[in-house]
């Protein structure tokens, strides 16, 4: 690797320290406000905390690796022998990007056939891109990188055709309050996504160098925190208006036994007698 300045050092180490604060953060939000939405969308938003969890466990082990490759004195940056591991950020989309999708269809509630489909060949087509991608991102040489980016290309027009064809017909179908919300997932995702390949072309721009494994290094880290925190918020989000639209208030049913229709706690726990038989308690 080559050797970095002391800005570009702390540049990388202060975003793989602020990622791993932002993805422990969104998973304990995201897993304490299940009980805030209806029980329906509760697996979608555990899924995206699962998301999060496991972006911040990679995280732990990315800042873990690039503070033993280098050591900083005095302002200058030496490398310490110990290799970069870099392959973790390659793990951790192996199983965090089929669970991004896997989440929004979830939220989305479509049928048990529905989802199970949709679930499987779009996680499915999600692992292959990341597993095609990655002898790219080893390669020494850009011909070997830009083979590989273009193969690994193939499974990810097929998931920007099903996220705005395939799934175009389900989002209309949303409540008007959340249809909205789904269609800014989708965007976002298709956004955050179609930025990890331009960051993957960084070795072929005039960088080079150190410049060159910056840019990597941040521009993969803006797009995890984009596509992982980012998404599972809006997941919230759209959990809490579709559980709006089915009548649930603070993840309760409104009228439920027991609740009045305000949703607030019932005055009395005395059950009042059943029709047509004489009230005993007078």
């Amino acid at each position: 690797m080559e050797t970095l300045t002391a800005a570009q050092y702390f540049f990388v180490y202060n975003a793989f320290s602020f990622t791993l604060a932002t993805m422990a953060a969104a998973t304990l939000f995201l897993w304490l406000s299940r009980s805030q939405v209806a029980p329906a969308y509760r697996t979608a938003l555990t899924v995206s905390g699962l998301v999060t969890a496991i972006a911040a466990y990679h995280y732990f082990r990315i800042f873990e690796s690039w503070s033993a490759a280098f050591s900083v004195r005095d302002g200058v940056v030496t490398a310490t022998g110990l290799l970069f591991n870099d392959a973790y950020r390659y793990v951790d989309w192996l199983l965090t990007v089929p669970l991004l999708l896997i989440e929004l269809v979830l939220v989305m509630r479509l049928s048990s056939s529905e989802t199970a489909s949709k679930a499987t060949r779009l996680g499915f087509a999600a692992a292959l891109m990341i597993i095609l991608g990655y002898p790219g991102e080893i390669a020494t040489d850009n011909t070997t990188r830009a083979i590989w980016g273009a193969i690994s290309s193939i499974p990810f027009a097929y998931i920007v055709y099903e996220l705005f064809v395939g799934l175009g017909a389900a989002i209309q179908r949303q409540p008007e309050g959340a249809r909205v919300l789904v269609n800014r997932a989708r965007w976002l995702t298709f956004a955050s996504w179609g930025f990890y390949p331009i960051v993957y072309m960084m070795p072929f721009t005039s960088f080079s160098g150190s410049s060159v494994e910056t840019g990597l290094q941040i521009g993969y880290t803006i797009a995890d925190l984009i596509a992982k925190a980012g998404v599972g918020v809006l997941v919230f989000m759209i959990a809490v208006r579709k559980s709006a639209a089915e009548g649930y208030e603070n993840g309760v049913l409104a009228g439920a036994p027991g609740l009045p229709a305000d949703g607030s706690p019932a005055a009395s726990h005395v059950a009042s007698p059943a029709a047509g038989q004489p009230d005993t308690h007078n």
